[in-house]
């Protein structure tokens, strides 16, 4: 058995902590048993590895989503990146074709794809480890986690089953989406499951998919066309076609945390950064990601998230609203954590056809900055912690707090912290986007071997 996490999209409800770059799966809001804050993606890894399956595991994810990944969970995990966002089913396929042909994974291997951000019990992922058994013993198309509803939500999807089967698993009858209230409490009377996001399949059943849909099953061709890919779901694409769906109930405890007012009933404390909540704010939360105080006084039943993107202030009932109140904004990222370490914009002018951004950079020890130059910008770095390793063409250096290093347009450069670097950069150019970062080389060995082959020639 094989298992794909799914980590995408950009947790619009959790703004301002959550962005394009940072989703809600990253936030590290919830407590570890060594009571230290760790993100949803670090807690579902660390389940997995409970259960031991980490090693059979794949993390399907955008390219932009990758460095935090890493930064979050190691190195050690397979991730497979969609050059683009298309969607959960080319996500999927993607994957799929990963296994089959990279991997050479057979045909009749079992599949689980999970969310990657499930609140649970580590006996949620007994109850995946027995899709396969349920794969193979129903011979299902697909094979499906439902949870067994504690009230009558309109937050989630419904599996509605026919109740004939005695087995731990039944054949599905229908999928009711999002119901109101009312219609809820019906499908409840017929036992129907909340839809947890968890399905199985055999690898074979993706693959003939493909085939069927004229797609290659060859990873390298499928990721050089995969824009061609259309955008759609895997319930659309797949679920909906499939004729032989089972659900296997699960009763033990599984929550989705996104929103403010379901994340902050599971968030490790009450505050979260520098700042202060009176004893009169009952029931508020407050996250603090800036470096200046804030202080919540009087203020009940609330969420108060400030980060380099903004500031919220909101009721938790009124919480989940956030999606669409900030509905076309659509600001640049304004902290990013990647595998080296992580960035904050501290400031962003744009004059006419030239732009400014100031941002504070950490590096931390032992990690670097890959071996590349900018064509449309200039840096200017002021170290103001650590020690590091300096590289530009040819030249090696070491700099230390109080340094000041200028990269010029076309300047090859990197850098490596000996002791965890912080260093304050100014960019100005005409072009500041990520595609303007043109790498050359990313293991470190490596780029003091073209560096000192080419002092030595």
């Amino acid at each position: 058995m094989r298992i794909i996490l799914l980590s995408g999209g950009s947790g619009k409800r959790l703004w301002p902590l959550s962005n394009d770059a940072r989703s809600k799966q990253f936030l590290k809001v919830l407590s570890n048993q060594e009571n230290k804050l760790e993100s949803m993606v670090q807690r579902v890894y660390n389940q997995l590895k409970n259960m031991n399956l980490h090693d059979r595991t794949s993390i399907a994810t955008s390219k932009t989503q990758v460095e935090m990944i890493h930064n979050q969970i190691g190195t050690k995990i397979n991730v497979i990146a969609e050059p683009s966002r298309r969607d959960t089913f080319p996500a999927i396929a993607l994957a799929a074709s990963y296994l089959y042909s990279e991997e050479q994974i057979a045909e009749d291997e079992v599949i689980a794809v999970l969310p990657v951000d499930p609140y649970v019990e580590d006996s949620f992922f007994e109850k995946v480890k027995d899709l396969e058994g349920i794969i193979s013993e129903s011979n299902a198309d697909l094979a499906l986690i439902g949870i067994e509803p504690t009230y009558p939500s309109e937050k989630y999807g419904y599996i509605v089953p026919i109740q004939e089967n005695q087995k731990n698993y039944k054949v599905v009858s229908r999928f009711t989406e999002k119901p109101n209230e009312s219609v809820a409490k019906e499908l409840l009377e017929q036992k129907a499951l909340w839809n947890s996001g968890v399905f199985a399949f055999r690898l074979g059943y993706i693959i003939n998919l493909l085939q069927a849909k004229g797609y290659s099953t060859n990873y390298q061709d499928l990721i050089k066309t995969y824009d061609q890919f259309e955008k759609i779901s895997f319930d659309y694409a797949v679920v909906e076609n499939a004729s032989n769906i089972v659900v296997t109930p699960y009763n033990g405890f599984w929550k989705d945390l996104g929103t403010w007012n379901t994340l902050t009933e599971e968030m490790a404390t009450a505050k979260i950064g520098e700042g202060r909540v009176s004893g009169s704010s009952e029931n508020t939360h407050m996250i603090n990601e800036l470096g200046i105080p804030v202080s919540v006084l009087g203020i009940k039943d609330a969420v108060v998230a400030a980060s380099p993107d903004g500031i919220l202030v909101a009721s938790k009932e009124e919480s989940p609203k956030i999606k669409e109140l900030m509905a076309g904004h659509n600001a640049i990222p304004m902290y990013e954590e990647r595998y080296w370490g992580s960035y904050k914009v501290l400031d962003y002018s744009n004059f006419l056809s030239h732009q400014v951004i100031t941002r504070h950079v950490k590096i931390n020890t032992g990690k670097h900055l890959s071996y590349q130059y900018h064509k449309y910008r200039k840096e200017n770095w002021t170290v103001i912690q650590g020690e590091g390793i300096l590289i530009i063409d040819e030249d090696i250096q070491v700099v230390r707090q109080g340094d000041v290093i200028q990269i010029n347009e076309n300047q090859k450069h990197a850098v490596k912290a000996i002791k965890a670097l912080e260093i304050i950069e100014v960019q100005q150019g005409i072009n500041l986007n990520e595609e303007d970062i043109n790498r050359i080389e990313s293991k470190w060995e490596k780029i003091e071997e073209k560096c000192f082959s080419r002092i030595t020639n």
